[in-house]
């Protein structure tokens, strides 16, 4: 057994304990490379077929190859698609220029709140990593959001030996986090392994691609000449820029991505 096979079991052992102890379980799928690996893993999982919605939350702003690749793969496993959107404020006609911290919380954590309510779930699986940003490396595998989708930082439940606190108040939901021990490398090595169908923008074309997806506008590509998963290792081994620098709502303020994941932001 190898390192890809050791995260492998621990996340799939974390996803099956999440499908056994929540009630109205779904999973946050975004489609980039993390959100990938949480889908492929549940498919492991329950043997080839995911038993529990799969969320996507549409912004107006969304990259279209995500989106092709989301409905290509919604027929071809046979998912239970749900895809949320807040109409009021795309009536609203709320976009980047008003802030794009205030955007993401009306597009996502509003939209996010609407759809929990709707649904009544019980628990998300989402596919953070703590070595994506050092506001994420404070989670928890099984983290409760409160009944506003508020995270209080400070008051984090232990996990021992593998024992996940599944006993909330009401009005409450947890946010499941299987690969919370993975690294951006990780993802990588178990992507060529297992052929994980993954957008293209990840691999150069005319010397950028991108290392992060999210909406059009807020997301940009990096100088690159990578355009395999062993290029992108190898770049990887290099760099010392965060995955999260090609998200423009990060840079608006210090604090900017903390505030918005306490508030519940994915």
């Amino acid at each position: 057994m190898d390192h890809l096979d050791k995260l492998e079991q621990q996340s799939i052992f974390i996803i099956r304990e999440a499908f056994h102890k929540i009630e109205r379980l779904a999973m946050l799928w975004s489609v980039g490379k993390d959100s990938q690996t949480i889908l492929w893993l549940a498919r492991k999982a329950f043997f080839g077929h995911v038993p529990f919605p799969c969320v996507f939350m549409e912004t107006n702003f969304d990259m279209p190859e995500l989106v092709e690749l989301r409905d290509r793969l919604t027929k071809e496993w046979n998912l239970n698609l749900i895809v949320a959107r807040n109409e009021e404020a795309r009536a609203a006609g709320m976009n980047y220029t008003q802030g794009r911290v205030n955007c993401c919380s009306a597009l996502l954590k509003e939209n996010l709140k609407k759809t929990v309510e709707k649904h009544n779930f019980g628990g998300l699986i989402v596919g953070v990593r703590r070595d994506e940003d050092p506001t994420r490396a404070k989670e928890r595998y099984f983290s409760p959001r409160d009944k506003h989708m508020e995270w209080n930082v400070e008051d984090q439940p232990p996990e021992l030996w593998d024992q996940f606190n599944t006993d909330l108040a009401g009005g409450t939901h947890l946010r499941v986090h299987p690969l919370l021990h993975w690294t951006e490398m990780n993802i990588r090595e178990y992507a060529e392994r297992e052929n994980i169908p993954n957008v293209p923008l990840y691999f150069a074309k005319n010397g950028r691609r991108y290392r992060s997806l999210g909406c059009v506008p807020c997301t940009f590509a990096i100088d690159s000449h990578a355009d395999t998963h062993a290029a992108i290792r190898e770049e990887l081994r290099h760099t010392k820029k965060s995955e999260r620098s090609v998200r423009a709502q990060d840079q608006e303020s210090e604090d900017a991505f903390e505030k918005l994941r306490r508030d519940g932001y994915m």
